[in-house]
């Protein structure tokens, strides 16, 4: 028995260290961040901006991949499928994260990844180009309440967050608009710089580059003006009870070292607090909202049973 135990023990510490010295040479190659938007969009700058930071914090290599399509599950399924070795990370949004596996058979579900933190958050908005004639949130309520089912909003694609802001707004106004999705930001930002889509719903910081020059924003969905958009009127202030955001942050595939978790997690923790780095996201009219995993993951729960009662009532992808 004892000559049983010895051995069991030497398992245990030769597996301990083998961990650790896995651990040790990480990243030994490129780690890649998968997006699942097309380039150019909030999400893609988040985390090409990202990618800079964490070479520096990591010692290696960080490339960005992007994977677009239906409206980021290709992107997300990919991710959870890889080895879990720490050299494939995903970008995520909130709510399409959440929201495709509930409502359609997506290649993952949540509990398919390790969440390691959220980092950033962008409010919804609704913009028009700036030869629209909606000068205000009130001249598009006019227009489709005479019009259901006419005015066109193009998003990022279905069940992501500009795509659920489209239904909260339906839902919130007594309106019919008709969705438009796209492969990301940039796709429906140039459908509505074109003039062939009428509304936009991109975020905040994707539209607020363009704000004044070839975009008009109309309203964010905050819940009071963002202090990086003082000038955008809330749709709350013009009478339509809707707040709502873009959540990024970042996650592995499940089973990822504890060791590689870790030094993944305390990278991130520093780098929100980087000077340079909150600097870029203000740049970026993109607000810092930094959850750990534990506390990221709980809002998470409590996001995924609102979105369930959502569908219940109002099933987006019809």
């Amino acid at each position: 028995m004892q000559d049983y135990l010895k051995c069991c023990r030497g398992l245990v510490l030769g597996c301990l260290g083998l961990f650790a010295s896995v651990a040790a040479a990480w990243p030994d190659r490129p780690i890649e961040i998968v997006v699942g938007f097309a380039p150019g969009g909030g999400t893609d700058i988040t985390a090409r901006t990202l990618a800079t930071h964490l070479e520096k914090e990591l010692g290696g290599s960080v490339v960005i991949v992007n994977k677009s399509g239906a409206s980021g599950a290709i992107a997300l399924t990919y991710v959870a499928r890889a080895k879990p070795d720490g050299h494939t990370l995903g970008m995520t949004n909130m709510p399409g994260l959440l929201t495709i596996p509930i409502e359609r058979a997506a290649g993952y579900i949540p509990s398919d990844f390790t969440y390691l933190a959220n980092l950033v958050r962008d409010p919804c908005a609704f913009s028009v180009s700036i030869n629209s004639p909606y000068q205000t949130l009130a001249d598009l309520l006019v227009a489709a309440r005479a019009n259901p089912g006419k005015i066109s909003v193009g998003t990022a694609g279905i069940g992501t967050d500009d795509h659920l802001q489209m239904v909260m707004f339906e839902k919130l106004t007594g309106t019919k608009l008709n969705h438009v999705p796209f492969t990301g930001s940039a796709p429906q930002r140039n459908s509505v710089l074109g003039g062939h889509t009428l509304v936009g719903g991109m975020n905040v910081g994707e539209a607020m580059p363009y704000s004044g020059v070839n975009l008009r924003i109309l309203a964010q969905a905050s819940d009071g003006r963002s202090e990086l958009a003082p000038a955008v009127p809330t749709f709350k202030e013009q009478g339509v009870d809707l707040v709502f955001a873009s959540e990024r942050g970042l996650v592995a595939p499940k089973g990822l070292p504890a060791e590689i978790q870790n030094k993944l997690e305390q990278a991130l923790a520093k780098i929100v607090q980087n000077p340079e780095f909150r600097q870029q996201m203000k740049t970026q009219f993109t607000e810092i909202d930094y959850l750990a995993s534990g506390p990221w993951q709980a809002r998470l729960k409590r996001a995924d049973a609102e979105f369930r009662a959502l569908w219940q009532t109002q099933r987006w992808a019809e």
